[in-house]
């Protein structure tokens, strides 16, 4: 693959900003999955992380499930370095340690590192920066780590790393153009971050066939949700049952939805499976929980109207923003600011929100893979009437145009809901600052 000449990147000591610019330009694709790339360079860069590491993969889940993992061990005294993305504003987010961000400046050498040792190497943006925040973390010396994977498992970037506890969060269909049309399908590539003779969670309690299959194929120790461990709880409190812990009397976690205890289970079978490694008490465990964050979650912002940010891009993420909806109480009107990648299911996020949804306010995603607002209002239209609703639906030049004319139409009591990508949230959050 064509790659720009080494040494005609910026200088070492240019802004982050340049940098990233610079990732952008190394590949003619955005995506191309494959190892090969990754594990040359790695070895090149001598990235090895030296303490326990976490891989997390999943449809849906992930990011919460990395938050869950990350305050926990947090609050029993770990210095935990946390890889996450896509970031909402800025691209530090998805490199912390001890909850900080990486700065710039660290950041910047070793995305120079990775410039220096990839000769002519194409990489993708995903994969140049990746190999830099590993290359940081390597050097950083952490007492843990917790990754997530970017797409699917088994060719993912992330899955260079030869790590000690794989947790699976969810199977559903996503990215159906590289990873297969079934769950079985991209339930196979997922299962790909489990490893020969280690703890393999999967938090989903109803995953594909393919997915246990891999695990025993291989001889990971499948942990499945449901059988090896499990959850019960009432509005109040919760507790877990594992293996050979029990955790009672636990508060519910601090982030918002109907999943969160599935994820949180999830998230205590990994730590018990790591148990001889990472001593985790029970004051942590609940610390953790209550102290947890992460934007744009079924986010629900301070103020009238109610405005809730969320992520959700495919339909599994989308049925779980209705039914969290559903659990809000009454508001006269619902206004939707919706703007998805045309190479997601817009139909389907349409159909689960559905009836929910008295007033569309429709932008457009950006980029090789964005969507203009009038196509997806058409969808929109389109997708209403097949289910006999008539609302308002109206096309806008910007996300920040659209939120703004929810803004200015919503009542003191009504319901304004962002979804649809994290550019969506993204555009919107910025809106605010």
């Amino acid at each position: 693959m064509p790659s720009p000449e080494p040494g005609v990147g910026p200088a070492a000591a240019a802004a982050l900003a340049d940098w990233l610019s610079h990732a952008e330009r190394l590949h003619v694709r955005s995506i191309d999955l494959s190892l090969d790339r990754m594990l040359e360079l790695a070895g090149r860069l001598d990235i090895a992380l030296r303490c326990p590491t976490i891989v997390v993969a999943g449809t849906n889940g992930k990011g919460s499930t990395c938050a869950l993992l990350d305050a926990i061990l947090r609050a029993a005294g770990y210095r935990c370095a946390m890889y996450t993305s896509p970031h909402l504003l800025r691209f530090n987010e998805r490199a912390r340690l001890g909850g900080l961000e990486v700065d710039d400046r660290s950041l910047v050498e070793s995305l120079a590192a990775v410039e220096s040792a990839r000769g002519k190497v194409a990489l993708t943006y995903f994969e140049f920066t990746t190999l830099a925040i590993l290359h940081r973390f390597a050097r950083l010396a952490p007492d843990v780590a917790v990754l997530e994977i970017g797409l699917g498992g088994r060719l993912d970037a992330v899955n260079l790393v030869d790590a000690d506890c794989a947790v699976l969060t969810s199977v559903d269909l996503d990215h159906t153009e590289l990873l297969g049309s079934t769950r079985e399908q991209i339930g196979f590539e997922k299962a790909h971050i489990f490893r020969p003779g280690r703890p393999a969670i999967c938090s989903d309690p109803l995953p594909p066939a393919t997915v246990p299959a891999h695990a025993a194929a291989i001889g990971a120790d499948f942990w499945l949700s449901g059988k090896d461990f499990s959850f019960a709880g009432d509005p109040l409190q919760w507790n877990y049952r594992g293996r050979r812990q029990r955790r009672g009397s636990l508060p519910l976690p601090a982030l918002r939805g109907v999943n969160q205890l599935l994820n949180a289970a999830g998230v205590l079978a990994a730590l018990e499976s790591l148990d001889d490694r990472l001593t985790v008490s029970q004051q942590a465990v609940r610390e953790g929980l209550l102290r947890v964050d992460l934007p744009a979650r079924f986010q629900v912002l301070p103020g009238r109207p109610t405005v809730v940010l969320d992520v959700a891009h495919n339909p599994h993420a989308a049925s779980v923003l209705a039914r969290n909806l559903d659990r809000q109480g009454y508001f006269p009107t619902t206004h939707a600011v919706f703007a998805m990648l045309a190479d997601k299911d817009r139909a389907g996020c349409v159909d689960a929100l559905g009836a929910r949804v008295d007033h569309w306010f429709v932008g457009p995603t950006t980029g090789p893979r964005g969507s203009t607002a009038a196509d997806l209002a058409r969808i929109v239209r389109e997708r209403s009437q097949a289910g006999g609703r008539v609302p308002a639906i109206e096309a806008f030049a910007s996300v920040a145009d659209a939120y703004r004319a929810a803004l200015e139409q919503a009542g003191p009591d009504d319901r304004i809901v962002v979804f649809g990508s994290f550019l969506t949230v993204s555009d919107v959050m910025r809106c605010r600052q």
